[in-house]
């Protein structure tokens, strides 16, 4: 049954590079290639000409919304709140039948309440990325101490001791606000069930959350690179970022021998280095330097080229500290064909079976990590047994299913 549909996003990927912003671009072009009505509505940083709230890309079903939220706390709206009036006019005017929302992050959590004000009768779905909600430290639920240890749950206190300039009682009334502003909203999709599980946790009625991945677009797959016995190839793909695990990826090329590093080659590709703090960056580009006979940095890159990239290495790695979510980056190496070595925390170790479709290391052990690059090495073999294991992800028509399954439509 076709029918008109908003998908809302906190970034294009035009000019946003990060998997929540692609995974919202693919689910909108998908509603498009099954025959709705669709549009897509991106949050922007651009200034808008002669201060419109509103301007188009690349056609008229691509919407920027020029606007942010002033209060990162609560994920709320101060100074542009006005815009809300120009939001409402927005969606009276396309007025849709389902708005499928992946993201209030700078756009204002307000907007679920907005949405059902103006349109009482639309499905509203919101996909969590991430763990925002949840967690002030940017959703990471990782501590903000010195050592950054993992955060099993959140609490009124334990967040007070990350956050000691908010009180306890802050916490108390943010877990409020949020709890409110998700009271609109019909459906939640979560791509993991381990963040089912934690906003299960939190407060999210069970009955009303669904685990569905992010689906992917198909492809075709070349046979897989060859592992000669002089080097093994693995990628790293995604932002680079202190939580990302660059840092563990590096430590761990350091401890392994001489001979060891002559067969492994290591390619980086990733955007956002130069945004980072200082002290990372000096710190990454050390090492940089120590292990340019291993590794290269590649930069960012455009979501058409990631084919060409998985098509020339033999595994991929996804060292995060953090729990993740679903990253992006192993179903699309899945989807070429490709096992990848994953921390064995969060969505990483649900995504990828260990000895089975890729490996699992100890989170945040370089010595951990180096062991499994050592096994690698000694067992030329190992690949090939796991990716006839593969299967394929979920397609992006059978992700558009299952969640329209979940608000049966």
């Amino acid at each position: 049954m076709h029918k008109k549909v908003l998908v809302i996003a906190h970034g294009h990927p035009e000019f946003n590079k990060g998997g929540g912003e692609q995974a919202a671009y693919q689910f909108f072009q998908e509603c498009l290639s099954q025959g709705d009505d669709a549009y897509f509505l991106a949050r922007t940083a651009i200034s808008p000409h002669g201060g419109a709230a509103f301007s188009t890309i690349k056609n008229e079903r691509e919407i920027l919304f020029h606007t942010t939220h002033d209060d990162f706390f609560l994920f709320s709206n101060i100074k542009t709140r006005h815009l809300w009036g120009d939001f409402a006019d927005l969606l009276t005017q396309l007025s849709p039948e389902v708005i499928y929302c992946h993201h209030y992050f700078l756009l204002g959590i307000e907007m679920m309440k907005i949405i059902k004000q103006v349109l009482p009768n639309v499905k509203l779905v919101l996909t969590l990325h991430e763990y925002y909600a949840i967690c002030h430290n940017s959703g990471l639920m990782v501590k903000t101490g010195k050592d950054k240890k993992l955060c099993f749950e959140s609490g009124t206190r334990e967040c007070n001791q990350c956050f000691p300039d908010k009180s306890p009682g802050d916490f108390f009334l943010r877990k409020q606000y949020i709890q409110q502003c998700f009271y609109w909203v019909d459906c939640f999709i979560a791509p993991s069930a381990f963040l089912r599980d934690r906003y299960i946790d939190w407060g999210v009625d069970c009955a009303k959350i669904h685990v569905v991945e992010n689906g992917q677009p198909s492809v075709s797959v070349i046979p897989n690179v060859n592992v000669t016995d002089k080097q093994v190839r693995i990628a790293y793909i995604g932002q680079i970022n202190p939580f990302k695990g660059i840092d563990v990826l590096l430590d761990a090329l350091e401890l392994l021998p001489e001979e060891a590093q002559q067969q492994l080659y290591i390619d980086i590709h990733g955007a956002n280095f130069s945004s980072q703090e200082s002290d990372f960056q000096h710190k990454i580009s050390k090492q940089l330097k120590k292990l340019s006979h291993v590794v290269r940095m590649h930069g960012a890159y455009e979501p058409h080229e990631l084919g060409r990239i998985l098509d020339t290495i033999n595994w991929v790695v996804v060292p995060s500290t953090w729990w993740e979510n679903s990253p992006m980056v192993i179903q699309e190496a899945l989807s070429h064909g490709k096992p990848v070595i994953v921390s064995d925390i969060g969505g990483m170790a649900e995504k990828i079976q260990h000895n089975v479709t890729g490996l699992h290391f100890r989170a945040r052990s370089a010595v951990s990590l180096a062991d499994t690059f050592m096994a690698i090495l000694s067992d030329k073999s190992l690949q090939s047994k796991l990716v006839s294991n593969i299967t394929k992800p979920l397609s992006l028509p059978e992700s558009y299913q299952q969640i329209n399954n979940s608000i049966s439509i």
